[in-house]
């Protein structure tokens, strides 16, 4: 049973968390510039703007993203199995069931030709829920500073709620208005906030107590 402390010792951190620290910062970012061309450019087919060439190219550099979250639940888990490592699982399993989700979806827009009904809303389930695990065990850690990891768990809490709102249709976009309003907490903290921090800065030593 882990448990935290302001009083407990702290672990040390080994040589290796710095050079997880600065990939997985990266890999934030890339992964967010390959899922907006992506998406840039399967939209542009499905308006009537580009062929299937564009559509290929689309759904490839959203795979490109889906690998890249795969790979940073897969380095995530090391460093946060020291502080809970059952809970620590749970983030690889939502990155690697968020890109299960994505694939899915690309297989049926291939052969589909069309878009499966509230694509982006399925995916933003499984992205959550990891966010909502990484940065609770983030917090409770203190390995980066808790105001990053207080606005992960908002960004990615909203994110969540954006899921039901949209499908009730109190938003009409999350690209746009209020739906917009509700995932940029998110964007900050995945595309400049946390991995910045991680580049310039790496993990702190966790701060737990094992009972």
């Amino acid at each position: 049973m882990v448990s935290t402390s302001s009083n407990a010792p702290e672990t040390s951190v080994p040589s290796w968390n710095r050079r997880i620290a600065v990939t997985v910062g990266i890999l934030f970012i890339f992964q967010l510039i390959t899922f907006f061309i992506g998406s840039s450019l399967i939209q542009a087919y499905l308006d009537g703007e580009t062929g299937r060439t564009t559509l290929a190219v689309g759904v490839l550099f959203e795979m490109l993203a889906g690998l890249a979250v795969v790979a940073i639940g897969l380095l995530m888990y090391q460093v946060l199995r020291v502080v809970d490592p059952k809970l620590a699982m749970g983030y690889p399993a939502m990155r690697i069931i968020e890109f299960a989700v994505s694939a899915s979806l690309a297989i049926y827009l291939l052969s589909q030709l069309e878009e499966f009904p509230n694509r982006l809303l399925w995916v933003y389930i499984p992205t959550a829920i990891g966010g909502l695990i990484l940065n609770y065990l983030l917090f409770i850690s203190r390995m980066v500073p808790r105001p990053i990891s207080i606005l992960g768990l908002i960004g990615y809490f909203l994110l969540l709620l954006v899921v039901p709102l949209d499908l009730l249709g109190i938003i009409d976009d999350p690209s746009s208005g209020v739906g917009l309003v509700l995932v940029a907490p998110g964007g900050l903290y995945e595309f400049i906030v946390l991995p910045l921090w991680l580049i310039v800065k790496g993990f702190r030593s966790p701060v737990v107590k094992t009972a």
